[in-house]
């Protein structure tokens, strides 16, 4: 594939000082850490101030950059009601209602909650359903396809090469390493997008240039979307409640209240790093027109349109670190999973072996991304197949962990996470083998699933209520 963008030297420079940067940032952390030190390689010692976790965690949460950039190009402001506004509302639940009680719990996973809570079982299978749930796959994409943009050549080098450059520093630095990265992503990723804002309003003007270039429905909330369409997603947005890199961060928080007011902090930011994509978004569409073939390079292309040298690999910088933040994070997440969760509480051992552990599965991580990203190259459909599959099962017995009140027997948490997941998995087989997965009327897979779950849980309760019932002695007339 020839590049689709041209970089001058200029903005080559640009990408290889971030990259060089990035390198000696995560290598750098190491240094602080002790071999063998788990709190300080799997939660960062547990000392994350409050610019550390807003940093860490607004870069962590924002990876798919080109599907923002599709949305915008597509529907326009609705961007902000889709991927916006019901994220905001579970993040601000989840800062009120769990973050302190998540970091009070001093653990290192949400497996480390279902094992101490549910047992054994529902431990073992709320390991395997959030080390699936945190596969990088989807960001892996993204960061391959910018490589490819930029300098042509086969996808799958480039999804080598991108997960190479974003996960080597982990081996040695853990979630240390992965914070220090991410305050740098955190400032590029802002400000990447914070430079083409100037120039597209100094060339093209405000918001009349975009009144009389953009369809009309662009300029609505809905966009043209369905009201049905829109509320899907915001079921979909559940997703944040048990979303392994909020708990991790809060885990590693410096205090309850860190964690409380760092996702309060936090989703100001989102606010207004969604405002600038949008708003780029918007311009895409005024000024490509219609007539691109591929929504999702709307940013990669306005920038080829608009920027002049430097200044676009200042803004390829900001996409580039707005991915790699996740990609990074979710690896660490997934392997943490896999080596801490699954191997050492299988195969035993002292703490240091589930360090060694981890760093195996960074590599069977990165190597399962990879395959993965190869095979299905769609980040939406990689996104519909994890929140589908993964919300239905853990969201009631992860949230209910948290609350005596909602909390059900171990053997109705175990029910619920198996059925939940296996109705959401049922229902998409039979849909994709009747061909009616892609039909707007027929009812998605994540809704069977949560119903099921839902329904386990009523039946625990009721069987609770008759339970305690029964136990109240007559009374003697």
């Amino acid at each position: 594939m020839e590049p689709a963008v041209h970089f001058a030297y200029g903005d080559i420079l640009v990408l290889v000082a971030y990259i060089a940067a990035v390198l000696w940032v995560g290598y750098a952390a190491r240094r602080t850490l002790r071999e063998g030190d788990a709190a300080g390689y799997l939660v960062a010692g547990r000392t994350l101030t409050l610019p550390a976790f807003v940093a860490t965690l607004v870069a962590t949460w924002y990876g798919g950059i080109l599907g923002v950039g599709e949305f915008s190009y597509s529907y326009g402001v609705s961007n902000w009601v889709v991927f916006g506004l019901p994220y905001y509302v579970f993040a601000l639940l989840f800062a009120w209602l769990l973050a302190p009680r998540v970091r009070e719990a001093e653990l290192y996973t949400i497996p480390d909650r279902l094992y101490g809570v549910y047992g054994r079982a529902c431990g073992l299978v709320g390991s395997l359903l959030t080390f699936c749930m945190t596969t990088p796959a989807p960001y892996t994409l993204i960061l391959g396809v910018l490589f490819q943009l930029l300098f042509g050549g086969d996808l799958l080098w480039w999804l080598v090469v991108g997960t190479i450059v974003s996960t080597i520093y982990l081996y040695r630095g853990g979630l240390h390493a992965d914070v220090r990265v991410n305050v740098l992503e955190f400032l590029m990723m802002f400000g990447g997008f914070a430079i083409i804002i100037p120039f597209l309003v100094s060339r093209y003007g405000g918001l009349d240039f975009l009144r009389q270039n953009l369809p009309p429905l662009h300029l609505t909330w809905h966009g043209g979307n369905t009201v049905q369409y829109i509320v899907v997603w915001f079921f979909i947005a559940l997703w944040t409640l048990i979303d392994p890199g909020f708990h991790q961060r809060c885990y590693a928080a410096r205090s309850p209240q860190v964690a409380r007011w760092g996702i309060v902090v936090s989703v100001c930011c989102w606010f207004v790093f969604d405002l600038m994509t949008t708003t780029a978004g918007l311009y895409s569409r005024a000024v490509l027109g219609d007539s691109l073939q591929d929504p999702k390079l709307a940013y990669p292309l306005l920038a080829e349109r608009v920027l002049p040298p430097v200044a676009k690999g200042v803004f390829f910088v900001g996409m580039f670190a707005t991915v790699m933040s996740t990609v990074v994070s979710y690896t660490f997440l997934s392997a943490v999973t896999f080596g801490r969760d699954l191997l050492w509480r299988w195969r035993g051992g002292e703490e240091g072996d589930a360090l060694r552990y981890t760093r195996w599965g960074i590599t069977l991580v990165g190597v399962l991304a990879i395959l993965l990203a190869w095979k299905v190259q769609s980040v939406v459909n990689l996104w519909y197949l994890i929140g589908s599959l993964f919300i239905p099962g853990l969201l009631l017995p992860l949230v209910g962990s948290y609350t005596q009140r909602f909390r059900v027997a171990p053997p109705f948490a175990l029910a619920a996470m198996v059925l939940g997941f296996g109705t959401s998995l049922g229902w998409m087989v039979y849909g994709s083998l009747s061909g009616r997965l892609q039909d707007p009327a027929f009812l998605q897979p994540m809704y069977p699933g949560l119903a099921v779950a839902v329904v386990v849980y009523v039946g625990e309760w009721i069987l609770r209520g008759r339970k305690l019932a029964s136990d109240v002695p007559n009374s003697v007339s």
